[in-house]
């Protein structure tokens, strides 16, 4: 579900933060607070940062009209990208903080996958791993041997997710046209989608695909 902006809740994990190979911050009741619907954003108790060590420019302090204002507690908010590790108790998170309300399900299926880019069939699959994700349409990744591989070339992209992990990236090239970035894989992703592993994906938005004999309709996203 979307989440309020402006919604605090107080986290259960303990939350670490490193900058220059030093703790800046340690907190066992870390604020989530959203600030947009889809993902939180760490707040800490001032208590629990040491400020002395970072520049205030990566320091967040809330106005009385924004998260955590106005409240008892001094919160403070921590540029993720300037530090150099985040750690949910003592497993190393990515991107932002993981919503406790995001699911991210990895589940094999026998059903029949098919993948047309322009016109020519790319992937025919029964044994495609179907990841269903909050927010995001349903996914079908397909193991490599029921993939027209000859038609795909490596891609320097890579993209990061705080569910799935560090993903590269395929071109597809069919009757002399070249689609850049079309099919992402994980190597190596994170245990609540290991199922997913060495398999690729298609952008439903982007090819044609089908399930049991069924063409899926391309959704709209932000990829289309």
């Amino acid at each position: 579900m979307k989440i309020k902006p402006g919604t605090v809740e107080t986290s259960p994990k303990r939350v670490r933060v490193y900058k220059d190979g030093q703790v800046v911050a340690d907190s066992t009741e870390p604020r989530l607070v959203w600030e947009n619907p889809f993902y939180p954003q760490y707040y800490f108790p001032e208590s629990d940062v040491r400020v002395d060590l970072l520049d205030p420019s990566l320091v967040h302090r809330p106005t009385e009209d924004e998260p955590g204002g106005g409240r008892r507690v001094s919160l403070l908010r921590l540029d993720w990208d300037a530090m150099d590790a985040w750690f949910e108790e003592d497993v190393e998170i990515i991107v932002h903080p993981r919503s406790p309300y995001t699911r991210v399900d990895a589940l094999r299926s026998q059903r029949h996958i098919r993948v047309e880019v322009d016109g020519m069939e790319v992937a025919n699959s029964t044994a495609a791993v179907i990841l269903f994700e909050t927010y995001l349409p349903t996914r079908y990744y397909l193991p490599k041997t029921d993939v027209r591989m000859d038609l795909l070339s490596s891609s320097d992209t890579q993209t990061s997710c705080p569910y799935k992990g560090t993903a590269n990236y395929y071109d597809v090239t069919v009757d002399g046209a070249t689609h850049e970035d079309l099919v992402w894989w994980y190597p190596s992703p994170l245990p609540e989608s290991a199922p997913i592993a060495n398999h690729v994906c298609f952008f439903n938005e982007k090819v044609d695909i089908f399930v049991d004999g069924e063409p899926l309709r391309r959704p709209r996203t932000k990829w289309s």
